[in-house]
C-alpha cells in the first residue's frame, strides 16, 4: 500500500481559484443549467512522470474538497466587491459543495510493477458544477508533485524575486495582474508572490502609469484587498460552439454573456483565440456596436507583436477610438517580453494595456543541487472542457498546429473559417 502525505495539498478556500470560473458558472446556470459536461487532463510534458505516491496523495486531497464552503465573511465580501453576482447566485455558491465522485483519477504505470508513470483525470457531471473543478485540480496536482516527486528547491528569496519583477514592470509603466493559480508551485508560493507584488506596488514611486491591477485568485484578492481580475475563458466559447454550432459561435458566445452581464463593463474583455483570432475578428467586424460596447480584447496565443497592430487596425476600420480600448496580454509572459510588448503598444498609441502574468510569477524556481543555476521546471499541464451533452469540444487557438479535441470537428471549423494553411 502506498503511503500518502499526512498533510496533502488543498485549496485554502472555495474562493482559491480564478474569478472567471465563478463568472462563467453564473452564466452557465442561467443559460445551460441542465447541460452535462466532461473535463479531461493533459500532461503536455510527456517526459515528466508522476510517482504512484504522488497520485495517491493527490487522490487523497481531492477527496477532501467536499469540506470547502463559502464562509460568511467571504459571502459578505463577494456581495460588496463583486456586485455583478446576483443574490440567487451567491445563495447557490453558499450552498455549493464539491462532489469528489465526479472526478476519476487513474495512475497509469510505465509497467506493471513500476512506481512511476502518467495520470488520467476526468471530471464529469452537470456543467454548472464541474466548471469549478479545473483550476483547483491543476493547482493541487502541481503542489503535490513538488511536495512528493520534485523536491530539489526552496522558498528562499521568492518574495524578493516577486518584488523585483513587479518593480521592474511597474516602473516601466506596465499594468500587471497576477494570473498564476493553476500552475503554481504551491499556495504558499502564490501567497508570497502576491505579497511581493503588493510591496512593489506600494514602493514604486516613479512617475509612471504602471500599477498592480489585481489578481485572478479570488481568495487572495479577498485576503489582500485587491481587485479580483477575470472575465471569460476559452471553455465558454468551446461549450457554446458544441451546443449551438460554429457558424456564428463568437457572436453567440458574446451575446449570451451580455445577457448575463448587461451592465458590467468590467466583465466585457473578450478572449479572441478559441477558434483563432482571424475567425473572431471576421465576426466582430460584422457587429461594430458590440465592438464598441466591449471594453477590450485579450491575447492568449500566437504572436503578441502581430496582435497589437491588428487590434488597432480593426478598431480604426470600425471608426472606434482604439486608444480608449483595453488590450490585455496573457500568453507565457516574463519581464523582458512584457516590456517589449509595452514599448510596441506605446508606439502604436494604446493607452490602456495590461499584462496577466502566471507561471513566471508563481512557479519560477531553481534547483538547490545546481547551486541555483538550473531551473526547477514547472509542470506543463492543462485541463480542458472535453464535451457538453456528449458533443465534443475543441480549441484551435492562434497556433494552428496545436489543436485540442476531436479531429473531425477541428477540421470542420478550419474549413468553416478558412483556416487551412
Amino acid at each position: 500500500m502506498t503511503t500518502v502525505l499526512e498533510n496533502p495539498a488543498l485549496p485554502m478556500s472555495i474562493l482559491d481559484t480564478d474569478l472567471y470560473k465563478f463568472t462563467m458558472q453564473q452564466a452557465v446556470l442561467q443559460h445551460f443549467p441542465d447541460v452535462q459536461a466532461t473535463y479531461r487532463f493533459t500532461n503536455r510534458s510527456k517526459n515528466t512522470e508522476f510517482s504512484r505516491k504522488c497520485i495517491e496523495t493527490f487522490r487523497a486531497s481531492v477527496a477532501l474538497f467536499t469540506n470547502l464552503a463559502l464562509t460568511p465573511s467571504e459571502r459578505e465580501w463577494l456581495e460588496t466587491k463583486c456586485t455583478w453576482f446576483s443574490q440567487d447566485y451567491i445563495d447557490y455558491l453558499s450552498s455549493f459543495r464539491f462532489n469528489p465522485e465526479q472526478v476519476s483519477i487513474t495512475f497509469v504505470p510505465n509497467s506493471d510493477d513500476s512506481q512511476t508513470g502518467q495520470v488520467e483525470i476526468t471530471a464529469s457531471g452537470p456543467w454548472a458544477e464541474t466548471i469549478l473543478w479545473e483550476v483547483p485540480l491543476m493547482a493541487t496536482l502541481s503542489e503535490t508533485y513538488f511536495q512528493v516527486d520534485s523536491t530539489d528547491w526552496s522558498y528562499d528569496g521568492q518574495e524578493e524575486l516577486a518584488f523585483q519583477k513587479g518593480r521592474a514592470l511597474l516602473e516601466a509603466g506596465c499594468s500587471i495582474s497576477e494570473f498564476g493559480t493553476r500552475r503554481r508551485r504551491s499556495f504558499r508560493t502564490q501567497d508570497i508572490v502576491v505579497q511581493g507584488l503588493v510591496r512593489a506596488s506600494q514602493q514604486s514611486y516613479t512617475n509612471t502609469r504602471g500599477r498592480l491591477s489585481g489578481t485572478s485568485n479570488v481568495h487572495l484578492a479577498h485576503k489582500y484587498n485587491l481587485t479580483p481580475i477575470g472575465t471569460i475563458a476559452h471553455e465558454w466559447f468551446m461549450g457554446i460552439g458544441a451546443l449551438r454550432g460554429y457558424e456564428h459561435v463568437n457572436n453567440t458566445a458574446l451575446q449570451l454573456w451580455e445577457e448575463t452581464y448587461p451592465n458590467t463593463p468590467g466583465l466585457r474583455t473578450a478572449l479572441t483565440d478559441t477558434f483563432s483570432t482571424d475567425a473572431f475578428f471576421k465576426e466582430l467586424v460584422q457587429n461594430p456596436e458590440r465592438a464598441q460596447n466591449w471594453t477590450g480584447l485579450r491575447q492568449d496565443s500566437g504572436d503578441p507583436f502581430v496582435f497589437g497592430p491588428r487590434v488597432k487596425q480593426l478598431y480604426q476600420e470600425l471608426g472606434i477610438d482604439y486608444r480608449q480600448k483595453l488590450i490585455i496580454y496573457s500568453d507565457s509572459l516574463n519581464v523582458d517580453k512584457a516590456l517589449k510588448i509595452q514599448e510596441q503598444c506605446n508606439e502604436l498609441g494604446f493607452e490602456k494595456v495590461s499584462f496577466g502574468i502566471g507561471t513566471f510569477f508563481t512557479n519560477d524556481f531553481h534547483t538547490i543541487s545546481s547551486g541555483l543555476t538550473e531551473k526547477s521546471k514547472a509542470l506543463n499541464i492543462v485541463i480542458k472542457l472535453r464535451s457538453v451533452n456528449g458533443n465534443p469540444c475543441v480549441k484551435i487557438s492562434d497556433d494552428l498546429t496545436k489543436n485540442t479535441g476531436d479531429g473531425d470537428v477541428v477540421k470542420h471549423i478550419k474549413q468553416l473559417f478558412d483556416l487551412e494553411k
